[in-house]
């Protein structure tokens, strides 16, 4: 997970995460089942070159990146990203995972060919501005990619998401209703590939970054 709000808020969430990461694995393991399908190889695989994954977690996405991909991951939560790294070292996959704020990435601009996040920008306070962040490391003609729980389609289901976030939000910050894909169009990349499933509930993207022309 990844983000910034007050202080007091960053500091609280931040331990939230840190509290989870020992059981994060086995909770999310019956939603990738049940709910998210193979999301997580459908993103990665599209993954060439040099490739940020942003809110990296505990590394789960690790084994489904092409082998040549030269990756670096971001983590907001240091238990979190001790988990990654220990997961890496077993993988034997190079990588470079350091601390990080999804919403002030300490990267330099048009730095890599593609750019991951899967299952964090619900968690991110600020998403619109960790998509800003993402587009501005991704080089220019690179593919940013996306998978997330979303606002479902269905009325019922996204008031039943709506009550959820009652509890949802103020404790983890993780928000159900939200559709990163509008933030991804506002910045004017390319929609290439799309999905959505389970009554609407998840999204996936691959959106390309339009090539500058030379002068």
């Amino acid at each position: 997970m990844s983000g910034t709000g007050s202080a007091g808020r960053q500091e609280r969430l931040r331990r939230y995460w840190d509290k989870s990461a020992p059981s994060y694995d086995r909770q999310i393991a019956m939603f990738d089942r049940r709910l998210f399908g193979d999301s997580r190889e459908w993103v990665c695989s599209r993954a060439t070159g040099d490739v940020l994954e942003v809110a990296i977690g505990t590394g789960l996405n690790l084994p489904h990146y092409p082998a040549a991909a030269r990756l670096t991951g971001v983590e907001w939560s240091p238990a979190m990203l001790d988990r990654a790294r220990r997961r890496a070292e077993d993988l034997r996959r190079p990588a470079d995972l350091r601390l990080g704020d999804a919403q002030a990435l300490e990267l330099p601009d048009d730095a890599f060919d593609a750019v991951v996040c899967t299952f964090g920008l619900c968690a991110i306070p600020d998403d619109r501005r960790a998509v800003q962040e993402m587009v501005r490391v991704l080089r220019s003609g690179g593919l940013l990619l996306l998978a997330d729980h979303v606002e479902a389609g269905p009325r019922l289901a996204r008031a039943v998401q709506r009550l959820i976030e009652v509890v949802s939000v103020p404790v983890g910050g993780e928000h159900f209703r939200r559709r990163p894909i509008r933030h991804v169009q506002e910045a004017g990349l390319v929609v290439e590939a799309h999905d959505r499933f389970k009554l609407g509930i998840v999204e996936r993207l691959a959106a390309r970054k339009p090539q500058v022309q030379a002068a």
